[in-house]
């Protein structure tokens, strides 16, 4: 009978396959397509994009990994601030995966005990959404401001160097504003006559 050795010649190829097995399920960041989102528990469900190469017996399939459920969305926040958005399905993502189970902190918060032994799993990741494929890339992307924008670029809040400008369809304000530190709703012009007819126009 052949040993290990005399079948694969080689030690360094039998190191080789150990490893690959061993790296199979080690999870690090794959791209996602979200397939439903719960705005309730700020979680979604992604598709993994990256299909697995499986050989069965020999016979080589492309496989698309099982959805991930329940998969916590990373919202950009702090200090008692958030920017939210309508996160909708057939949005990509970035689903980077955990080193160590999060179950117990993702359910409680603060410093937890690890729920269940595990690395880098498919159950602990962590979807970041705004990774775009080229099909999806934005148009008239502005390389020198800063910008707040809809996809189509047709409305947006844009920083340019210490000016700001406000872009779209219609702008609505609600609450007291102040413009230039005026009071805009209480602001009055003095040594006007009274009369029956309209002013003209802001100029």
């Amino acid at each position: 009978m052949l040993t290990i050795n005399e079948r694969l010649k080689d030690k360094n190829e039998l190191y080789r396959r150990m490893m690959n097995e061993e790296i199979t399920g080690l999870r690090v960041a794959s791209p996602g397509i979200i397939q439903s989102f719960n705005d309730d528990a700020q979680t979604v469900t992604v598709q993994i994009a990256i299909r697995e190469k499986i050989n069965i017996n020999g016979n080589i399939t492309w496989e698309e990994i099982p959805e991930l459920l329940d998969v916590p969305l990373i919202v950009l926040g702090g200090g008692g601030y958030s920017v939210t958005f309508p996160f909708a399905q057939g949005d990509e993502c970035l689903v980077v995966f955990g080193d160590n189970c999060m179950d117990a902190w993702w359910q409680s918060g603060g410093i937890q005990n690890q729920a269940d032994k595990r690395r880098h799993d498919l159950s602990d990741g962590y979807a970041i959404v705004g990774l775009r494929s080229q099909p999806r890339v934005l148009s008239g992307y502005s390389t020198n401001t800063m910008q707040l924008r809809n996809d189509a670029g047709t409305a947006y809040f844009e920083i340019a160097g210490s000016a700001i400008n406000i872009h779209g369809s219609s702008v609505t304000i609600n609450g007291n504003t102040t413009i230039d530190g005026k009071n805009f709703l209480g602001h009055t012009h003095g040594g006007v006559m009274p009369g029956g007819s309209n002013t003209s126009g802001v100029s």
